[in-house]
């Protein structure tokens, strides 16, 4: 490969674990709690709006809650206690990879949740002294290409790759000017990476 990279940014859902059955219970309680009568939120539910930026996933989801700062904010409670006992499954490969790569590449991660989702995300799977910052929109509001933006500017990085598993990372990655990586195994499809993994070891014959 010619191409030399410096730098990893991982995306979380879809790239790194699946999370999504803990994510609709949060959602369904959030949902008993403020009274809203809607069919419950199921993983099908869920899964094709991963990798939107929550106000986008409520306002399709729920759009009877879109200005409803209410019930974000129970929603974002629900998700502060309920996932640090929930958590997700991490894909395979992710949890023995990530210390090797760790070795070569500095790691960082860019995702669309709440400001706790890549804290609770870390502590829970173990991988938190792997990572060297992480940036959400749940962090200042800003998109997926302003934050991987912000990273790259942050730490100087030179030839950074995203990881990413679907259409909207890949277009946030390019926007950002950084090369993309499709984790085909997660939720989304991709018509333009630069690079496709059927598994997350592919990072291995690609970058090690």
């Amino acid at each position: 490969m010619d191409r030399k990279f410096d730098s990893i940014i991982f995306d979380m859902d879809g790239t790194l674990w699946d999370a999504v059955d803990s994510y609709c219970e949060i959602w369904n309680a959030t949902l008993t709690a403020t009274g809203i009568n809607r069919p419950p939120v199921v993983r099908e539910d869920l899964i094709k709006l991963m990798g939107m930026t929550l106000d986008r996933i409520v306002s399709i989801l729920v759009p009877e809650a879109v200005g409803n700062r209410a019930f974000l904010d129970v929603l974002q409670h629900n998700e502060c206690t309920m996932m640090p006992r929930l958590g997700g499954r991490l894909y395979p490969g992710v949890k023995n990879l990530m210390p090797i790569l760790a070795r070569h590449y500095k790691l960082y991660m860019v995702s669309n949740c709440f400001s706790d989702g890549l804290p609770t995300f870390l502590d829970y799977t173990g991988l938190k002294p792997y990572i060297s910052d992480h940036l959400s929109f749940g962090n200042n509001g800003l998109d997926k290409a302003a934050n991987i933006g912000i990273m790259v500017e942050r730490h100087g990085l030179k030839a950074p790759m995203y990881v990413g598993d679907t259409e909207g990372d890949c277009i946030s990655s390019h926007k950002a000017g950084v090369a993309f990586a499709w984790a085909s195994y997660g939720f989304g499809t991709v018509d333009n990476p630069d690079f496709v993994l059927k598994n997350f070891d592919d990072l291995k014959t690609l970058l090690l």
